[in-house]
C-alpha cells in the first residue's frame, strides 16, 4: 500500500506544471533584414516536459516610432508573467519612421503615416516568420495575440485594422489567417477614411488609454477624411457595432497608461485573453478607474516629445 502511495505521489509531481522545475529561456531570431537593418525577435519561453502547443503573445515596444528597443528591462514583468503562464512571448524590432522627423499634426502627418506603415509591414514579417517556424517554436498559430505599448499599440491596432479589410499591406500572411487577439496600451488607429469601419469583425480587443493623454489621443483628431482615433472613439465603435472589447479608461492619467498596466494590471489582461480570446465570450466592457492616489504628467505633448 505504501508503495503503491508513494508511486502515485510520484506521478503526481512529475506531471503537475507546479513541481516543474524550469526556467525562462530567451532565444534572438532574424526575421526579416529591410533597408540594410537586421530585424530581430527575442522568444521568451518557459522550458517544461510539455509538449503541446503555446499560445504566442507578440509584443512591439513603445517610443513615438523614433526610438524605444524591444528587450528594454520595464518590459520584462510583461514577458515573465505570460512566459511562466505557458505562452510564447515575442517581442520584436521594427523600423523606426520617426527618426529625426518633427512633430506630426492633422497638416504634416506623412512622416508618421509612413512610420505606421513601416511598423506595420515589419510585424507583418514577423507574423509570417513565426507562422513558417510554428512547429520549431511549439506555437499555436490559432492562438496569435498582438500587443503593443504606444507607437507599438498604434501598430497593433492598426495591423490587425488592416488585416480584417484585406489591405494590400496584409497580403503577405495567409488570407485564412487572422490575429486573436489585440491588446493595446494607449494606442490608436490611422484612418484616411473617415471613422475606421471593419470588414470583418475585429479580434477581440483590451483598450489601456488616459483621459489625460495628449501624446496619442483619446478620443479623436480629425481633418476631413484624415485622422487618429483613439481608444475612447474606437471603444464607442466597437459597442455600436457589437464587437468585443474590454476598455479601461484612466481618468485623467496622462501617457504613462502606455507603460504602468504592464506591470499592475497583469491579472486583468490574462483574464482578458482567457475569457475573451480562449473562450470566446462576445463581452463588451467599458471600466472606467480613478486613482486617487496616482499623480499624472499630462503635459507630455507631440511638440514637447519630437
Amino acid at each position: 500500500m505504501f508503495r503503491f502511495k508513494f508511486f502515485i505521489i510520484s506521478l503526481l509531481f512529475f506531471f503537475s506544471p507546479f513541481f516543474v522545475s524550469a526556467d525562462i529561456t530567451k532565444s534572438t531570431h532574424v526575421f526579416a533584414v529591410k533597408d540594410g537593418q537586421e530585424l530581430k525577435m527575442d522568444i521568451y519561453s518557459l522550458d517544461s516536459i510539455f509538449s503541446k502547443k503555446q499560445p504566442c503573445l507578440i509584443f512591439v515596444f513603445g517610443g513615438g516610432f523614433k526610438g524605444g528597443t524591444r528587450d528594454a528591462k520595464y518590459y520584462n514583468t510583461y514577458f515573465n508573467y505570460f512566459a511562466e503562464k505557458g505562452f510564447k512571448v515575442v517581442s520584436i524590432d521594427y523600423r523606426l519612421g520617426m527618426k529625426n522627423q518633427k512633430a506630426p499634426t492633422v497638416y504634416n502627418n506623412k512622416p508618421l503615416r509612413n512610420a505606421i506603415a513601416l511598423a506595420v509591414a515589419d510585424l507583418y514579417s514577423a507574423t509570417e516568420y513565426l507562422l513558417k517556424h510554428a512547429d520549431e517554436f511549439n506555437i499555436d498559430t490559432t492562438k496569435i495575440i498582438i500587443s503593443g505599448s504606444s507607437a507599438g499599440a498604434i501598430t497593433v491596432l492598426q495591423a490587425d485594422y488592416e488585416k480584417r479589410n484585406n489591405r494590400e499591406s496584409a497580403n503577405i500572411l495567409p488570407q485564412s489567417f487572422q490575429y486573436a487577439g489585440v491588446i493595446s496600451f494607449a494606442g490608436a488607429i490611422f484612418s484616411e477614411e473617415g471613422k475606421p469601419s471593419y470588414t470583418l469583425t475585429p479580434a477581440p480587443t483590451l483598450f489601456f488609454h488616459g483621459s489625460g493623454d495628449k501624446l496619442v489621443p483619446y478620443k479623436k483628431i480629425r481633418l476631413f477624411s484624415l485622422g487618429m482615433f483613439g481608444s475612447k472613439a474606437l471603444a464607442k465603435h466597437f459597442r455600436k457595432q457589437g464587437y468585443p472589447y474590454v476598455f479601461y479608461s484612466m481618468e485623467d492619467i496622462g501617457h504613462e497608461v502606455a507603460f504602468y498596466p504592464m506591470n499592475e494590471f497583469l491579472p486583468e489582461v490574462e483574464h482578458f485573453i482567457r475569457e475573451m480570446v480562449f473562450n470566446k465570450k462576445q463581452l463588451m466592457v467599458d471600466i472606467n478607474l480613478k486613482d486617487k492616489l496616482r499623480k499624472s504628467n499630462i503635459s507630455l505633448t507631440p511638440a514637447s516629445y519630437y
